[in-house]
């Protein structure tokens, strides 16, 4: 991961780069780790679509797969501008585009909100603009929508979750809450990274604070 010396200023629509027309490279077609699932579907139907950012998105994505109801996940660029990015691109800031990890799940086996809660619960929702050692705008907190639905739960969880947080002297929430443009698989080799490189880099895992909603 690409790590930032000055503070990250979220590019304008004008400033981005212009980006392209198409892939400009291949992209799997099939889940490294979940049998006979497709990264860019078709999925089941009654299945939903959830997208998260939380930093890095290799640590993410392991996050979501191995949850159960879970039936894909990918890592991609979503949240910008610049169409169809690479990921030297996005690591410039110029897309306005977050590292970001699709969720398609079935909402008969798991909740919308239990997938917030590991996703309040799996990083540090309270810094604007990085995740640890990672800075920059395309590490930035953020949940983008595919329903009405999902933004009143998205924003319900980040309330009730906020209290949490200042009952134990934590400071504000700055996870951006925004409807899904356009999503943009990543690259090959960082789809189900940790899977294929077990030793990974990987900064995510429990914050010390639980999430107490999702359970039903």
């Amino acid at each position: 991961m690409v790590f930032w010396r000055t503070n990250p200023t979220m590019v304008t629509k004008d400033d981005a780069l212009p980006g392209r027309d198409s892939y400009p490279y291949d992209v799997p077609s099939q889940h490294a780790v979940l049998t006979g699932a497709t990264l860019d579907g078709p999925w089941p139907e009654g299945s939903e679509v959830a997208v998260f950012g939380m930093g890095c998105f290799w640590g993410v994505e392991r996050i979501f797969w191995q949850l159960p109801g879970v039936l894909s996940t990918s890592a991609g660029y979503a949240g910008g501008y610049t169409p169809h990015p690479t990921y030297e691109e996005t690591c410039t800031g110029r897309t306005g585009h977050a590292e970001v990890v699709r969720v398609t799940f079935d909402p008969a086996q798991i909740s919308y909100e239990q997938l917030l809660k590991a996703f309040f619960e799996n990083h540090d929702p309270t810094t604007k603009w990085r995740q640890g050692n990672d800075i920059g705008t395309q590490y930035r907190s953020l949940i983008l929508t595919t329903s009405s639905e999902q933004a009143a739960a998205a924003e319900r969880v980040r309330d009730t979750y906020q209290r949490e947080l200042t009952e134990r002297g934590y400071g504000e929430i700055s996870t951006e809450i925004a409807p899904l443009g356009e999503y943009y698989l990543a690259e090959d080799y960082h789809q189900q990274y940790l899977h294929k490189n077990p030793n990974g880099y990987c900064n995510h895992g429990f914050n010390g604070v639980a999430c107490p909603v999702g359970l039903g």
